[in-house]
């Protein structure tokens, strides 16, 4: 009884509290046609809210993270990618760390003699993965370029028309836009659109490049990174299994500069072979040629001057200078004699 009658008081006391309400408002409740021409007015005055505001629904998450013993332009080239794919996380080498980041998409640098840097892309965990060579890295800090870009905004994609052409490049074009891409509704990018990402097909390598897009004319300036990929080979598993493709016209770093290394030997030893005949030649005897009657035709035989013995030493030469040197040494010691005869 006593829980029934505070319900009941309750009850009473919120319909009171409403009717003093009421009565202090001192108003009648508005008409429907009132209340929409209030709304329509107040939609006007109203701020528009944020552009973005359907559902998130691509949940591609990429990990990027590397090996030990990069240098410093692998590290700066990671920040960059990172600061351009809003949908990326940072992780440490670890081989299930794509699992326990939540990540299905994954770029790991991987640094060979700290000089050979390879970039894996990976579909975790069921793959492809393909692996390349990663050349010509010129981070953001390093070619400070007038392009600029808001951070967080969703990039375009431009791919060479060479894609579409063969099954591996199609393959790599697929995995691309699955990374590279900026998920729609994503919570940390921006509904912007103001930078393009460009994959050209160039000398059997894909040329990354990063491009502002003009508002005016449509025009684009370079932002930065740019970096080349050289690819090695795609397989069928995340970082392993089957071989779907390899690339024939690759050279590993390796035998590149096994290569520069034979051409520079063979012209060292093209040199030294040089040296080593001229040496020969020197100690080899000179051959004698036989005389040539006709090399003394046009050869003039001088005057033959009659040999002259003198017996008398010859009289020495009068030196002009040291003569006129005497006379006037003389005539000025006679000008003192006077000068000073005069003063007595």
């Amino acid at each position: 009884m006593a829980a029934t009658k505070r319900k009941r008081r309750g009850g009473l006391a919120v319909q009171a509290k409403k009717l003093k309400r009421d009565a202090k408002d001192g108003k009648l409740p508005a008409k429907p046609n009132e209340v929409s021409e209030e709304a329509a007015e107040e939609e006007k005055d109203r701020i528009p809210g944020p552009v973005c505001k359907g559902k998130w629904k691509n949940k591609e998450r990429i990990l990027i993270f590397s090996s030990r013993g990069i240098n410093f332009r692998t590290r700066h080239l990671m920040q960059d990618l990172r600061m351009l794919m809003p949908h990326s996380k940072a992780g440490a080498f670890i081989s299930y760390v794509c699992e326990m980041k939540n990540c299905n998409k994954c770029i790991y640098f991987e640094a060979k003699k700290k000089q050979d840097l390879y970039m894996w892309l990976s579909n975790s965990p069921h793959g492809p993965s393909a692996k390349f060579l990663v050349q010509n890295i010129h981070t953001l800090a390093e070619l400070k370029m007038t392009g600029n870009c808001l951070k967080g905004s969703r990039p375009l994609l431009s791919f060479d028309p060479v894609f579409d052409e063969l099954p591996h490049y199609a393959l790599l074009k697929e995995l691309l836009i699955q990374i590279f891409s900026t998920p729609r509704y994503h919570p940390k990018s921006q509904p912007f659109v103001d930078h393009v990402f460009t994959f050209t097909i160039l000398d059997n390598r894909i040329w990354f490049r990063n491009f502002q897009i003009i508002e005016e004319d449509a025009a684009l300036v370079e932002i930065g990174p740019r970096f080349v990929l050289n690819l090695i080979k795609i397989f069928q598993g995340s970082f392993g299994g089957p071989t779907l493709y390899e690339n024939p016209h690759y050279q590993s770093p390796n035998m590149h500069r096994r290569v520069i290394r034979s051409i520079t030997a063979a012209k060292y030893r093209e040199k030294q072979q040089v040296k080593d005949v001229q040496k020969l030649r020197k100690k080899e005897p000179k051959t004698i040629l036989p005389h040539d009657p006709t090399a003394d035709v046009f050869v003039t035989p001088a005057e033959e001057k009659p040999v002259e013995i003198q017996w008398v030493k010859p009289e020495p030469k009068v030196d002009l200078k040291a003569r006129k040197k005497r006379i006037y040494k003389r005539q000025r010691k006679m000008k003192q004699k006077m000068s000073s005869g005069n003063a007595k």
